[in-house]
């Protein structure tokens, strides 16, 4: 497989009245097409700083940012960006929403219409097509907003923290729906998360950030099986790794050594 994405010793400045804040310090990251990754760490360790690099929301200070090998230089259609709340338009129909980002396209509104039942078939919604963001719960809010960045066709998908307003039950619904979709599709996908289990539940690899100035503390494999399922989330394996992740996010800090091992660590400056 090929880097998709390749982050080079990324450092991102931000400048305030107060001084100067470092929330990415030299970071080093490659992310293979196809991939599943999961970003995790405390808050303030510059997990959405790194996404919006990638998603060409933000410039680096230095460094350089890559997707197809060519550097980011703003948003592009060719990255989809997911964040906690929907955003949906709410007096568009979940179809209407999809569609929204199609326009732009050049295709014919029955082309659009076909192109937006699809992906809203591909995250169960299809049914509700005509329903409004106000007749949806949570969940369904969330899958068309997943549908409608899929739709328009982005190599990759950013998604900050996108079921953390959930209820457990719907999270962990969520967690198998964005899987189920993951699967039929590979789509590649950076997913930032506070909850290790989802992380590790989730990714191919997880990324430990450590506390900011964000640095990569430890990239951890998840050699788990695909498709998963809940009982997998009780299997010895699952544990093993869970506690891995656990002990990084908790104890890796400011200075701490990342994993020699790993070809995409990073070494703190």
């Amino acid at each position: 497989m090929t880097n998709l994405i390749s982050i080079k010793n990324a450092t991102k400045v931000y400048s305030t009245s107060r001084g100067d804040t470092i929330s990415l310090d030299h970071v080093n990251l490659n992310v293979e097409e196809g991939e599943f990754i999961t970003l995790v760490g405390p808050s303030g360790c510059g997990k959405s700083t790194m996404l919006n690099l990638i998603g060409g929301l933000l410039q680096a200070t230095s460094g350089q940012v890559l997707v197809h090998d060519k550097p980011v230089k703003g948003p592009s259609p060719d990255r989809g960006v997911i964040f906690q709340q929907y955003a949906l338009f709410p007096w568009l129909t979940a179809q209407k929403n999809v569609e929204f980002g199609l326009r732009l396209q050049k295709l014919s509104k029955a082309e659009r219409a076909e192109r937006a039942l699809h992906f809203l078939d591909l995250v169960g919604l299809k049914d509700f097509a005509h329903a409004l963001p106000k007749e949806l719960s949570g969940g369904m809010k969330q899958r068309c907003a997943i549908a409608r960045a899929y739709a328009v066709n982005p190599s990759v998908l950013l998604m900050d923290e996108p079921f953390g307003a959930l209820d457990a039950l719907t999270r962990v619904q969520m967690q198998d729906d964005l899987l189920h979709t993951w699967e039929r599709d590979r789509r590649t996908i950076v997913f930032i998360t506070h909850d290790v289990d989802e992380a590790v539940y989730l990714a191919s690899r997880v990324v430990v950030m450590s506390p900011r100035p964000g640095r990569i503390s430890e990239i951890i494999d998840v050699p788990l099986p695909y498709p998963r399922n809940e009982a997998l989330r009780l299997s010895p394996e699952f544990a093993e790794i869970r506690a891995r992740v656990w002990r990084g996010v908790h104890h890796h800090g400011e200075g701490a050594s990342p994993d020699p091992t790993s070809p995409n660590s990073t070494t703190p400056n």
